[in-house]
């Protein structure tokens, strides 16, 4: 499932002019750089109301699994895919938390507003379905210009059937600029945790 936003033409760029053009956006490495004046996270476009409650017994809880990642998201930065082969990083952007437990924390809560169902995070040993997955990107695309989150998601039922499906958003048109590509990223990674949410309906 493919999701995108589009704010204007689309640009496209020859991949050899990109690192010039991204200039002092992005670190070629982690190097020994400064944590930034203000920090990444993901906030949830649909939660539980304030006083809401969910109750069932606790072996037949959904669990949400942390999903897992490829080294390039095992970092607080925000990676930057220059071609097939570079990857850099975004300067002054950081999360506050590794990606994947954010977005752990963000597809739970996606599936607690459905209010439907007892969530729970991080119980492999729950009897009920198991969500997991692994978040394959996470970051800035130089060449589409896109913030782009793409999910490998796995459903594990309680009567032992497995199923997978693939999850992606792209909001596009975008400069290397944590000012635009974190909201980006935050929007996109809703897209898909609403998808995964009606997927797990």
């Amino acid at each position: 499932m493919i999701m995108r936003a589009h704010a204007m033409r689309k640009a496209v760029f020859a991949p050899l002019l990109l690192i010039p053009a991204l200039g002092g956006c992005i670190n070629l490495g982690l190097g020994n750089a400064k944590t930034p004046p203000a920090l990444l996270t993901l906030t949830a476009t649909s939660a539980p109301v304030d006083g809401s409650t969910t109750s069932g017994p606790a072996g037949t809880a959904l669990s949400v699994m942390e999903p897992e990642t490829a080294a390039k998201l095992a970092v607080l930065r925000v990676p930057v895919t220059i071609d097939a082969a570079r990857v850099a990083y975004l300067r002054n952007a950081q999360w506050v938390e590794r990606p994947a437990r954010l977005f752990q924390h963000l597809l739970a809560e996606t599936l607690r507003a459905r209010g439907n169902r007892l969530v729970v995070e991080g119980d492999a040993a729950s009897h009920g379905p198991i969500l997991s997955g692994r978040l394959i990107d996470f970051g800035y695309d130089a060449h589409s210009r896109a913030a782009i989150v793409r999910f490998d998601a796995t459903r594990q039922l309680p009567d032992g059937t497995t199923q997978t499906r693939r999850f992606e958003a792209e909001i596009d048109h975008l400069d290397a600029d944590v000012a635009k590509v974190g909201p980006a990223l935050n929007q996109a990674a809703n897209q898909v945790a609403h998808a995964v949410a009606e997927w797990m309906a």
